[in-house]
């Protein structure tokens, strides 16, 4: 059988699977395959924005290590600002605040506050407020 680029005849597919011993159906079905145009994964940089671009389904999305050190780095500039606001107030203002913001689980109430300071829960409001304020000008002074 002499090569070329034309479609087998159906004595050409019976021939090829009498040959490799496959039903003439899998010949037919892997030269349709083989035949099937290329895609070019990324498109020619004239093309337009709508052209279908195959490499768009296969880039990598997750964080690339230059995003990874910048969300680390801000963590820990958070992490320090965080730590400096709380450092300026003193211990009730910042149990207050701590136990009203900075729990995963189970904030403290204003009431449970008041209990434990033995003042109204208005006031722990009021400290609370204080805090906030000062935590926030400690925060932007950095």
């Amino acid at each position: 059988m002499k090569p070329s680029l034309n479609p087998l005849t159906s004595a050409e597919v019976r021939s090829v699977a009498e040959q490799l011993g496959v039903k003439p159906g899998e010949v037919t079905e892997m030269e349709s395959r083989m035949a099937g145009q290329e895609i070019a994964l990324d498109p020619a940089v004239d093309d337009d924005d709508s052209t279908y671009a195959p490499i768009a389904y296969l880039a990598d999305r997750s964080p690339q290590p230059p995003e990874l050190l910048e969300d680390k780095q801000e963590q820990s500039a958070r992490a320090s600002g965080l730590e400096s606001a709380l450092a300026s107030l003193d211990p009730r203002s910042r149990r207050i605040v701590e136990a009203r913001w900075l729990r995963e689980k189970d904030s403290a109430t204003l009431h449970d506050l008041a209990e434990e300071f033995k003042v109204s829960a208005e006031r722990i409001r009021q400290i609370e407020v204080k805090a906030l304020a000062k935590m926030k000008g400690v925060i932007a002074a950095r």
